[in-house]
């Protein structure tokens, strides 16, 4: 949507004239991209408005707009820096660090101290799904055969499809069913930039399936 609204920014002739913000935090990610689309955008005759921080297009004016934005980025840095360090420690002590959880399992809030957390327990309706698909891979049954044996069963994925050979391989991956949180294979340091050590926190979910039985799996 951004790079369709600067597209249409550059049309001869413009076809607007202005860009409203709510604040200039919400235009660009950082300074750099700020600098170069608001001076692009100048070259067009548009100008970025904010709602909320009024300047005059003027020498002066576009000084203080640049310290704010420099603040804003430093402030948005900084909280993601929070945000990433909260999150690994959240997940080194087992929690579940949000979205849909594990075909098999069921989120359940736990209290930690002054705050509510989420871990995972059991769902006695698709764990037994799981443990099958397990059981029939051990036992030598491809992907693409146990996804139609659960299809002619009438039994559907997380999101109420099919099974397909995707889906089944997805399961037979997922560490989760002997109990073990991975978090962070993308995780990155705000900062710098630098990839972040991926966590692996052992027992901190019920097992579905034993370890041998999963080694065998990838095996």
């Amino acid at each position: 949507g951004f790079k369709q609204m600067i597209v249409a920014a550059r049309q001869k002739p413009p076809q607007f004239q202005s860009i409203l913000v709510w604040k200039l935090s919400r235009f660009a990610r950082n300074r750099e991209d700020s600098i170069i689309y608001k001076s692009l955008l100048r070259k067009h005759g548009v100008q970025v408005v904010s709602i909320n921080e009024q300047f005059e297009d003027t020498p002066s004016g576009r000084l203080l707009e640049g310290i704010i934005e420099v603040i804003d980025e430093f402030y948005s840095a900084n909280l993601s820096q929070d945000v990433t360090r909260g999150m690994r420690e959240s997940a080194s002590r087992g929690f579940f660090s949000g979205g849909p959880p594990p075909y098999g399992y069921n989120r359940v809030k736990v209290t930690d101290g002054a705050v509510q957390r989420v871990k995972l327990e059991i769902d006695p309706m698709t764990a037994p799904i799981v443990r099958r698909i397990f059981a029939e891979s051990v036992a030598g049954k491809g992907m693409v055969e146990i996804a139609r044996d659960l299809n002619r069963d009438g039994l559907k994925t997380r999101k109420q499809k099919k099974w397909a050979k995707t889906s089944v391989s997805n399961t037979l991956k997922n560490e989760a069913y002997v109990g073990t949180l991975v978090w962070g294979k993308v995780s990155t340091n705000p900062s710098s930039g630098t990839r972040l050590p991926v966590i692996r926190t052992e027992g901190a979910y019920p097992e579905l399936v034993n370890r041998e039985t999963f080694n065998k799996v990838q095996a």
